[in-house]
């Protein structure tokens, strides 16, 4: 009679524990290493408006600057939310620069220097050309200013680049420009 009891409550826990249920394999699809170090940069969206790194990415003209931002790892802070305001140098004004300037800055060595020079043309905020005004200063990522001048009906950056486009984005503006900007040395 105890042998019958102890089988029919080993019965009873196998039926409780199995409970009917079918046991479905391991989730295979988790994400590889490399997949959960992405940032911001690595989510993918093909309906919403494109973030200001997207739309350079996107554009033959701004090569190498897509290649400077990827350099400096600036991909993912300039896919966030911001707002920002990027004036983008197109490869016409890259090649204005002295032989070899940018090919030295995307050393690994220089990565500061070259972080700084493109956060000099990274702003806080949302800057439209209707809403420049003449000698307007703006505070750049870097810490540094840039001046907004107005010459011949266009607008310049700091005397030497000229606005010639300005492109709408998910996260801020982009300002298509004619020359780098480079930063006034440092304070000694």
């Amino acid at each position: 009679m105890q042998r019958i009891l102890s089988a029919i409550i080993a019965c009873c826990f196998f039926i409780s524990c199995n409970n009917g249920t079918e046991q479905k394999p391991a989730d295979t699809t988790a994400a590889t290493p490399a997949e959960t170090k992405a940032g911001q940069s690595g989510v993918k969206d093909d309906q919403s408006q494109k973030n200001v790194v997207q739309i350079a990415i996107g554009s033959k003209d701004h090569t190498t600057l897509v290649t400077a931002i990827q350099a400096a790892s600036l991909v993912d802070a300039l896919s966030n939310a911001g707002p920002f305001t990027v004036f983008a140098p197109t490869n016409e004004a890259f090649n204005k620069l002295p032989a070899g300037t940018v090919e030295g800055l995307l050393k690994p060595e220089k990565k500061d220097d070259l972080t700084d020079i493109l956060q000099y043309h990274v702003s806080v905020g949302v800057f439209k050309p209707e809403s420049f005004t003449e000698g307007e200063v703006i505070g750049q990522v870097n810490g540094g200013n840039v001046t907004l001048t107005k010459k011949d009906g266009k607008w310049m950056v700091n005397g030497t680049a000229t606005i010639i486009a300005s492109i709408p984005a998910s996260n801020g503006i982009i300002h298509v420009i004619d020359g780098v900007l480079l930063p006034p040395p440092a304070a000694k």
